[in-house]
Formats: structure tokens, C-alpha cells, sequence
């Protein structure tokens, strides 16, 4: 599971594929809202906000 911003979306996607071998699911992070999980606010590559979870 990957929290990334708009650029590093297909890096996670790869990384995400090589890991587990198959296509990840891609969630707006900006408009949608979990009940007992916060996402982190910056990208796991850099300091930008995070709008994308790749899982």
C-alpha cells in the first residue's frame, strides 16, 4: 500500500506490481474518507501532498 502524490503514482504502481504481481486498486484520496484509518498527509517520495493510495 502506497500514499503518493500525482507524480508518483506510476512509480508505486510498479513497485506495486513487482511486489505482488498483480494490478493495484487506485483511491482519491482527496474524496474519500475512512472511518478508522488516516492517510498520511505527504507522498511516500517526496514532501507533496499524498491524494492517491495505491493497494
Amino acid at each position: 500500500m502506497y500514499c503518493v502524490c500525482k507524480e508518483h503514482v506510476e512509480l508505486a504502481i510498479d513497485h506495486f506490481v513487482d511486489e505482488y504481481e498483480d494490478a493495484p486498486d487506485l483511491v482519491n484520496l482527496t474524496t474519500t474518507k475512512f472511518a478508522e484509518w488516516q492517510p498520511p498527509e505527504h507522498c511516500e517520495w517526496c514532501a507533496a501532498p499524498a491524494v492517491v493510495l495505491v493497494l
